[in-house]
């Protein structure tokens, strides 16, 4: 485990798959300040892009992720949103489906010419070959997750694969939000619509499910 090591000339993207991070965050007993998430990676290098990718509930009128993601849009977050699909399971439960690492893994691919360093907030072992793949056109890759949750949000495969493993724990600090946040005010015409309850994440409940 190692510190984020960012570097000021590197073309650096960062990409978010938000359940993973929300549950990590949930488990580790933190809230993450975006703002402050994204003013780390200014401050750093050469930042070129913040993807959050987030699979909506298709049977709600309003889903609670609505003003998290609208809020991600107007301050400097590009989402990539798609339907979480619900469906009934073997066993007769109501399950749903909404794993967003194609897309994830598409975006790396597409973006890779044009970065010095990926980093990735997830920890599914389903990403290792595009990890692979973008490694060798030459784009370090970092992946935050963590391995002090229970159980570990990140997979053994994604972590032999990538360059620098962080766990998210270490580095928390550097992004938790706080009650009163004064970069909000700066954060321009976007009103502060993050949500103060809990925010349900579909598409971690049953990722791998299968839906036969």
């Amino acid at each position: 485990m190692s510190n984020l090591l960012l570097r000021s000339n590197d073309r650096t993207s960062l990409f978010i798959n938000g359940a993973s991070l929300h549950h990590a965050a949930r488990n580790l007993g933190f809230e993450v300040d975006f703002l402050g998430l994204r003013a780390l990676f200014e401050r750093s290098c050469m930042f070129q892009r913040a993807f959050y990718y987030a699979a909506m509930p298709e049977t709600e009128d309003y889903s609670p992720l609505r003003p998290l993601t609208d809020w991600l849009a107007y301050n400097g977050y590009h989402l990539v949103t798609k339907t979480a699909r619900e469906f009934t399971s073997h066993s007769g439960q109501r399950r749903v489906k909404g794993n967003m690492n194609v897309e994830l893994a598409v975006d790396l691919m597409e973006q890779a010419p044009h970065l010095d360093h990926a980093v990735i907030i997830s920890g599914d072992s389903d990403l290792r070959r595009a990890v692979e793949a973008i490694q060798a056109q030459g784009t370090r890759v970092t992946v935050i997750s963590s391995v002090r949750t229970t159980p570990p949000m990140i997979g053994d495969d994604l972590r032999r694969q990538t360059d620098h493993f962080v766990e998210l724990s270490d580095i928390a600090h550097r992004f938790t939000r706080r009650n009163t946040d004064p970069r909000a005010a700066a954060a321009g015409p976007a009103p502060d619509v993050r949500p103060r309850g809990p925010i349900r994440h579909p598409a971690d409940y049953d990722d791998d499910e299968d839906e036969d």
